[in-house]
């Protein structure tokens, strides 16, 4: 997909714009999971997740390529538009995002306050998908893909500032949406020449991505109903999944009960804000906890973009799900 200059000439580009986010190794967490954990704090960006570095890289090749280009369309469970929508704004750029009926409030005022056109149509994020493609084609705008080598190349970002500042880390949890991030994750490891585990997390109401790596095939599932949006996919890419199949060591399921309970830790051991997909790469090493005692391991929270309402509710729960060995 890239090389090891092409990606440190996109952290260039992303930096000029955001800081590094920290890594940051929680002594309180630690105690309680039995290892040494390292959280990567891409809740920390400009749009509350790590969606915004590829954003911006894909808008800038993109009129470089294309300059005449006058209009976006997209889908999106939020994150990823917000990105665009930022990127779009400081280019001067209209852009069109379209969300499943029903999407968090929040996440469509934040796209809206950006200057984005926001439109709800579909029952999930793939109706919504085709929605925007009919979108591109009626208003001749340009589509911006879930899945793209920039977008890939932008969030790899994230990746080369963590295993850089961290060193001989065994295993790094990442959750798994439409795959940019974790992907990005993979090829990072592979140039920098890192013999780190990727561990993919999805949730099990929303499991395709483990289903096709388990299977060696492409499999969608009829339905994604999972509070997590950010990992609500049903069709996977199959680009997207040969780089997974081959670099992850495994593709994990979570429940969204045992999402819920990462929210809370996260919240109790260092006190910040994880939406649902972000809580995922902590539900995944909590479920796994038994096999990591001792190691070094890295967590990505990719994203702090929760409702209020939902994120009150979660909170105000007590009970946990019990452990997987």
């Amino acid at each position: 997909m890239f090389d090891l200059n092409a990606l440190r000439l996109a952290a260039q580009t992303v930096h000029q714009t955001l800081a590094p986010t920290p890594q940051l190794a929680w002594p309180l967490l630690a105690e309680r999971m039995g290892c040494t954990v390292w959280v990567k704090h891409e809740n920390h960006t400009p749009t509350g997740a790590f969606k915004v570095r590829g954003g911006l890289l894909y808008v800038q090749g993109l009129l470089a390529r294309e300059p005449h280009i006058k209009g976006l369309v997209t889908a999106t469970r939020g994150n990823h538009g917000q990105s665009l929508a930022l990127a779009a704004r400081s280019l001067g750029l209209s852009i069109r995002i379209v969300v499943p009926e029903g999407n968090s409030l929040e996440k469509n005022a934040a796209m809206r306050a950006l200057g984005a056109t926001v439109i709800e149509c579909g029952k999930d994020f793939d109706e919504a998908r085709a929605e925007a493609a009919a979108l591109a084609q009626t208003r001749q705008l340009h589509l911006v893909p879930a899945f793209h080598p920039d977008l890939i190349r932008g969030v790899a970002t994230y990746a080369l500032e963590l295993l850089e500042a961290v060193e001989e880390l065994d295993t790094v949890y990442v959750p798994i949406g439409m795959g940019s991030g974790i992907c990005g994750l993979i090829q990072t490891r592979d140039l920098l020449g890192l013999k780190t585990e990727i561990v993919g997390v999805v949730s099990s109401q929303a499991d395709a991505f483990a289903q096709s790596a388990e299977q060696g095939r492409l499999v969608c599932t009829d339905s994604a109903n999972t509070f997590a949006d950010g990992l609500a996919c049903r069709q996977p890419l199959p680009e997207a999944l040969e780089i997974i199949a081959k670099g992850a060591a495994r593709v994990i399921r979570v429940t969204d009960q045992e999402i819920a309970h990462a929210i809370r830790v996260y919240h109790e051991t260092t006190h910040n804000t994880a939406e649902g997909a972000g809580a995922a790469a902590l539900a995944g090493l909590i479920s796994e906890q038994s096999r990591q005692q001792s190691r070094r391991i890295a967590l990505i929270l990719s994203g702090a973009n929760i409702d209020r309402q939902l994120y009150a509710s979660i909170l105000a729960e007590d009970c946990a799900p019990s452990a997987k060995s």
